[in-house]
């Protein structure tokens, strides 16, 4: 077959595919390779942009593992996204009554309008401690990928 017939990933594809995000470490944090293969179409955010970003240009058939430092990844850890904020602030914007656990994720309405979570990190009687960072913003990843069709 010639490699001129052979699809390629273009930014609007539909494709078929095995995909694995992991640490560095190579501890999973979503694989489909012991389940059924993905389908999707690119540009419609089901992946994180930068994982599209790595699947750009590549063949069908291919079988691919790209190691992302964070600035590749969700970026690095911002520390002005770790906020203090009173329980009062705190019981307004989120669930009235409910109780919180060190490493909640707590999902707070936006001035906007919108939602944003944060993961508390400290809480005490006055004020609580959230960490707004992407949960894997910092980190290096892996992101395997078997592209099985492409549409």
């Amino acid at each position: 077959m010639s490699n001129e017939l052979q699809p390629v990933v273009t930014e609007t594809a539909y494709l078929t595919l095995h995909y694995r995000l992991a640490s560095s470490a190579g501890e999973d944090i979503v694989s489909t390779f012991a389940e059924n293969p993905a389908t999707l179409q690119l540009g419609q955010g089901q992946l994180a942009p930068f994982l599209e970003a790595c699947l750009l240009g590549l063949p069908e058939g291919t079988h691919q593992t790209f190691d992302l430092p964070p600035e590749r990844a969700f970026g690095p850890r911002n520390p002005e996204l770790l906020q203090r904020l009173s329980r009062n602030v705190l019981d307004k914007n989120s669930v009235p009554g409910d109780d919180y656990v060190i490493g909640d994720l707590v999902e707070f309405a936006a001035p906007s309008g919108g939602k944003f979570a944060g993961v508390l990190r400290e809480i005490d009687e006055e004020t609580a401690l959230f960490d707004f960072n992407h949960p894997l913003a910092g980190q290096s990843l892996q992101f395997e990928v078997k592209i099985i069709g492409i549409l």
